[in-house]
């Protein structure tokens, strides 16, 4: 059998959480949580800014131009 079974997957997760602890375990998962919020929200922010400031852009393109 090549794949893992679920017994495989149990004894790896025993052995992760006796080596590293439940609570860094813990530690880890919220910065990874966070690390994808707030990565989500850039690329939301993103997709809504380009209108707006490629609109200043030319605000400020044409102000700048002398008369």
């Amino acid at each position: 059998m090549a794949g893992l079974s679920i017994w495989h997957v149990i004894i790896f997760l025993i052995v992760v959480v006796l080596l590293f602890g439940t609570s860094k375990l813990k530690n880890i998962g919220k910065d990874v949580g966070g690390a994808v919020k707030d990565f989500k929200k850039s690329m939301n922010e993103d997709d809504t800014h380009p209108k707006a400031s490629s609109e200043n852009n030319a605000k400020t393109a044409s102000s700048a131009k002398p008369e």
